[in-house]
């Protein structure tokens, strides 16, 4: 009977291994540090680091990580998202429902350009590398990207910005990063490179977004693509949570996508009535 319990036992241990967080009685620690080491001696970017990648990143890396997180927490009520939340809100949802409701819309069209840009700047390194030329390698890219994807480039261009003033700031960091051997730069270079291919193709200016300029830091600090996704959740979560809270104090109720003195259009059957 012992040994069964004792099989049980492993088999239940086995059943939901991790590698991240080793729990007892009075004893936490995370990817091995005991949990009161930490607390107060790092930096959430360097604890969100630490339980993805498992080891404590540098400081310069720790801050470019911040930086892509700053940039990135909210973009105004008229994003899909932030909207949800208020409507969500006003509809009697607690803050952590809105939140969900608001988070479950970061899907492929609206929150995951970060992760398709960083798949796409892979895909022009790798071309690279196999012996492509780099101009050569973003124009097969781009083309091959267009046919499976569509015309919308990820990372760049803003149907509300000339220029993103997000961007700017963002290579700049890269780059002083890059400077002082915090980062090797290739990706910066390669989208860069994307942002003179699309000049080439268009004919005028399609500058990097903020997608673009936080997909080359996660991808010259290592991030894989889906985590770029879920970093840009994490960032824009901060503002979800702000307009839910700003929402939830306005005593509104049943808030819809647009205020119901402004008509939507009817595009159906003209008046017609059921046949006896």
């Amino acid at each position: 009977m012992n040994s069964e319990l004792s099989d049980l036992g492993e088999l239940a241990a086995d059943y939901w291994q991790t590698g991240i967080i080793d729990i007892h009685p009075g004893v936490i620690r995370v990817r091995g540090y005991p949990i009161e080491q930490l607390i107060g001696r790092i930096s959430f970017p360097q604890m969100i680091w630490l339980m993805l990648r498992g080891e404590l990143p540098g400081e310069a890396q720790a801050a470019l990580l911040e930086a892509a997180l700053v940039a990135s927490v909210d973009h105004g009520p008229q994003a899909p998202s932030i909207a949800i939340a208020r409507m969500a809100v006003s509809c009697g949802l607690p803050l952590n429902g809105a939140m969900a409701s608001a988070l479950n819309t970061l899907d492929d069209v609206h929150g995951g350009a970060g992760q398709q840009a960083v798949e796409l700047f892979h895909d022009i390194a790798q071309r690279n590398d196999a012996g492509a030329t780099l101009e050569q390698a973003v124009d097969a890219a781009l083309e091959q990207f267009i046919a499976e994807r569509g015309k919308f480039i990820p990372g760049y261009g803003h149907r509300f910005h000339p220029v993103d003033p997000r961007a700017p700031r963002l290579l700049a960091m890269v780059d002083a990063a890059a400077a002082q051997g915090t980062v090797g730069g290739r990706f910066a270079t390669i989208a860069r490179a994307v942002e003179a291919g699309l000049m080439q193709r268009k004919g005028k200016p399609i500058p990097m977004n903020i997608d673009g300029a936080t997909a080359v830091i996660y991808a010259e600090l290592g991030f894989d693509p889906p985590l770029a996704r879920g970093i840009f959740c994490l960032s824009r979560a901060v503002g979800i949570l702000a307009h839910a809270a700003e929402q939830s104090t306005r005593g509104e109720r049943n808030k819809g996508p647009m205020p119901r003195q402004m008509p939507y259009r009817y595009t159906g059957h003209s008046a017609r009535d059921l046949a006896d």
